[in-house]
């Protein structure tokens, strides 16, 4: 079927400028099947159509553990071990900014395939991704009303990336991206379940700069389906060497 381009032409307000109003969507049925048409980014966020969307969560090398205090509190959760990155999104992104989100994430284009957008991880993190050392996380459909955005409805495929690099090493683009903050899974975990209010974190900015800094539940982007809770507990899965996989 081929594909017949909607609304082309139609006006756009442009917020982010690395989200193209214009850009061209292929649109989908909520079953995952092709609809065979395209229509404009911002139109497909306005009327609700279905589309696709790329999600990869990337765990970094976490800082060398310090020497234990003679006094006071111990080291922070997961001090030595790896932390999962959370990207704190730009203040002119287009739906939920400055909210946290996955590591990556990004609209599939019209007739892109999963090789092409895995480009989205270097464009945005500042680190390229092998398709072959991503690990296939399953499926997830997604509905949300951001304010002032209309309605987004996703199909998103999620992936983990066990990246051998230090949070140091990663370099957030600095408009879609306000910082890249690395936590603990455990920590994560103990937040979501409800054990903790808030848990620590390592921010880097675009400046090269990392800073400590504390993250609580409502920093996310709010979901009905508890997205967050369930990637903490099958990233903890995999890091655990649990081979079977999926949200």
């Amino acid at each position: 079927m081929s594909a017949t381009p909607l609304d082309a032409n139609g006006p756009g307000e442009r917020v982010d400028p690395f989200s193209d109003p214009g850009e061209l969507f292929d649109l989908y049925h909520s079953d995952g099947r092709l609809a065979g048409r395209v229509k404009r980014r911002a139109d497909v966020h306005r009327d609700g159509d279905w589309h696709r969307s790329f999600h990869c969560w990337v765990t970094c090398l976490g800082p060398q553990p310090s020497p234990a205090p003679e006094s006071g509190p111990p080291p922070a959760t997961g001090a030595s071990s790896p932390l999962l990155i959370l990207q704190r999104r730009g203040r002119y992104k287009d739906t939920w900014p400055g909210r946290l989100d996955a590591s990556v994430g990004g609209h599939y284009r019209a007739g892109e395939t999963l090789q092409d957008v895995v480009r989205e991880v270097e464009e945005e993190i500042g680190q390229a991704a092998r398709l072959e050392d991503l690990i296939p996380l399953g499926h997830r459909v997604s509905v949300s009303e951001p304010p002032g955005a209309g309605r987004d409805r996703e199909l998103q495929d999620v992936f983990l990336w066990r990246s051998p690099f230090p949070l140091a090493a990663f370099r957030p683009q600095p408009v879609e991206v306000h910082a890249l903050e690395g936590v603990a899974v455990a920590d994560l975990l103990r937040l979501w379940s409800g054990e903790r209010d808030a848990i620590p974190a390592l921010a880097l900015a675009t400046g090269d700069t990392i800073a400590p800094r504390e993250v609580r539940r409502e920093d996310f982007i709010p979901t009905f389906d508890r997205y967050f809770y369930r990637v903490a507990a099958v990233v903890d899965l995999a890091l655990r060497g649990y081979p079977y996989l999926v949200i």
